[in-house]
């Protein structure tokens, strides 16, 4: 069986109320969510950076490795040449191998220079491993340190929470799925979270403008759905404010002259 519009607008409003009630609890908690969830974000960030660090560190050791294997290799050649060397049978075979070992010891020279540069580079990585690492732990103790205090905070309203969500779910029911997502857009484009509100004073709850009479007269009468014509939001009820009737004011008697009877 369908809702009726009045069923409806009780079961919006009612789900605005559960919906107010979970903001409060929520704000209790402040930015500790975001906080935390910061903090895993920024750990995760420095986890990567050191796997990435470390790489880097393997490729430059073993760039330095094959340097040095080089230079290993090239110093043996130019030991076997000095032997050559020394049974050339004419000055052009000699020129030819002094030539080879020059290039050889100047390829020396590069790998060395080469080993050099890496080392610079393996001393740099390895700083930035270690500052990494140091701020990597202070971000885990300050994780350790707001986890503690969120799960303090929500301990203490988790029953309520869970108590107030069972509620919106037994109350959302009662709308259809489509003035659910209108009201859950309502409300996320609302500063303060509500898209269900009262006529106060002639004014929407929400943004203050006027509701024309009529349109407040409709309200009443609970026959539609009321937006307010400026913010959108869904208007359910009209307030009625209760004027004091004025205390009557007492004659005064300063100025009368007091009459007296003649004898």
């Amino acid at each position: 069986m369908e809702n009726t519009v009045a069923q409806k607008i009780e079961a919006l409003s009612k789900v605005q109320q559960i919906d107010s009630e979970l903001d409060a609890i929520r704000k209790l908690r402040g930015d500790l969510p975001e906080e935390v969830q910061d903090l895993e974000d920024e750990i995760v960030g420095f986890e990567t950076r050191i796997e990435n660090l470390k790489k880097d560190l393997g490729e430059v050791e073993a760039n330095i490795d094959q340097y040095r294997g080089k230079i290993q290799d090239f110093k043996k050649r130019i030991t076997y040449l000095e032997e050559q060397q020394m049974n050339v049978r004419n000055n052009r075979e000699f020129d030819a191998i002094t030539k080879e070992m020059e290039m050889l010891d100047l390829d020396i020279q590069v790998a060395q220079k080469k080993i050099r540069d890496n080392e610079a580079e393996e001393t740099i990585k390895r700083e930035r491993v270690t500052d990494t690492n140091e701020r990597l732990e202070e971000r885990r103790k300050d994780l350790t340190t707001k986890k503690a205090e969120l799960d303090e905070i929500m301990a203490e309203s988790e029953v309520d929470e869970q108590k107030l969500l069972k509620q919106r779910e037994k109350a959302t029911k009662h709308l259809d799925e489509r003035l659910l997502r209108s009201y859950t857009k309502i409300r996320d484009n609302s500063s303060n979270g509500l898209a269900v509100v009262s006529v106060k004073r002639g004014a929407c709850g929400g943004c203050f403008n006027t509701v024309p009479p009529q349109r407040q007269a409709d309200i009443r009468e609970k026959k539609k759905l009321i937006v307010c014509e400026h913010c959108g939001r869904v208007l359910t009820d009209v307030e009625i404010i209760e004027e004091a009737e004025p205390t009557p004011k007492r004659r005064s008697t300063r100025g009368r002259k007091a009459t007296t009877k003649k004898k």
